[in-house]
């Protein structure tokens, strides 16, 4: 897949809201990922052909940072795999006073091999990390990670870390898991004090 034409779509508009696309890495492989299917999300298309440097992305910032409601790190890829430009671009955002968010699958602590919470903290406001599943091995069954099933305790102990900085963490899942699995997660969620937030499945 990775064949596919590249561009230099850095940052995209939805919703209201800026995305910033770092990379087009992932320590996941899910099964039901939009990027297995197409090259572009609503229109966007998202394959880098090269990752952006933290100037390069802040200079695509608007001069008035109140233009979007947040500032969300969500691309084809996993951004905590580039930490140190997250963090760079997110300090200059709330310098300016912007709210920023990151969508993540909660392994950034597993990738970096240390705590990276706190820095997170000082720059982040809210994080949305994806649950998928309610147990360890049906999340290793969809979302194939490099870390194997040690990647389900992995994201959880991550998201208790973040909400225990107060940052603002939920989880989510999508609603075709079912009830019974939502229900599960929910109990997950209340374990680690964040909150679960379960979205309709897109196409």
């Amino acid at each position: 897949m990775n064949t596919m034409q590249g561009y230099e779509n850095f940052t995209y508009e939805l919703d209201g809201n800026l995305y910033i696309n770092l990379t087009s890495k992932c320590t996941n492989d899910c099964t039901f990922c939009v990027r297995n299917e197409k090259a572009d999300y609503f229109g966007h298309k998202l394959w880098l052909a090269r990752e952006p440097k933290a100037e390069e992305v802040i200079a695509r910032l608007p001069e008035d940072i109140g233009a979007y409601r947040e500032y969300v790190f969500c691309g084809f890829g996993e951004p905590t795999i580039k930490l140190p430009v997250l963090l760079e671009v997110a300090r200059e955002i709330k310098r300016r006073g912007g709210t920023t968010r990151i969508n993540t699958n909660g392994q950034a602590n597993m990738i970096w091999k240390r705590d990276v919470t706190g820095e997170l903290a000082a720059v982040i406001d809210k994080i949305n990390v994806s649950l998928n599943e309610a147990t360890a091995q049906d999340y290793a069954a969809l979302c194939r990670p490099a870390f194997g099933e040690a990647a389900f305790a992995g994201l959880q102990e991550f998201a208790k870390l973040c909400a225990e900085k107060g940052i603002d963490t939920w989880f989510s899942v999508v609603d075709v898991i079912g009830e019974e699995k939502i229900e599960a997660c929910r109990a997950i969620a209340r374990a680690c004090g964040v909150t679960l937030r379960v979205r309709a499945y897109i196409g």
